[in-house]
């Protein structure tokens, strides 16, 4: 008795390999901010306990997002609360500068907004992702 192949599109290759780097990025970062909360934190001029905390959280995220990207077919509910958690990210990061939340240095304002336009980016082309499996 065999089971049955199952189809994986291009679309699904393309939203899979998204996800994959979405989560090798955001997964390293965590894992960065993890062991060197205390130089990064210095250089960023960020807390080392809101990096130790953040980097948990990343790094399960990036865990979860890996084992989403290793599906043949990625749910098409879960990509979409990646996407939304990934411009949620977006917001929290442009309104923790505009709103003093945080107050970086000139070096954690450029990371902080260089990272919010990757997190955008991966938003982006997992949305494409969707909408191209979507039409088939």
């Amino acid at each position: 008795m065999s089971t049955p192949a199952i189809k994986v599109s291009s679309s699904s290759t393309f939203l899979r390999r998204v996800l994959a780097l979405d989560a090798a990025v955001t997964g390293g970062n965590g894992l960065i901010y993890l062991v060197a909360a205390g130089p990064v934190g210095r250089l960023l001029d960020v807390r080392s306990d809101l990096l130790t905390g953040l980097g948990i959280v990343l790094l399960a995220y990036g865990v979860a997002v890996g084992f989403l990207a290793a599906r043949p077919a990625p749910p098409s509910g879960w990509v979409r609360v990646v996407v939304v958690a990934n411009v949620a990210w977006v917001a929290a990061s442009l309104c923790a500068l505009l709103f003093g939340w945080l107050d970086p240095s000139t070096a954690g304002m450029v990371w902080i907004l260089l990272q919010a336009a990757v997190v955008a980016g991966f938003a982006a082309l997992q949305a494409v992702g969707l909408n191209r499996r979507a039409r088939g």
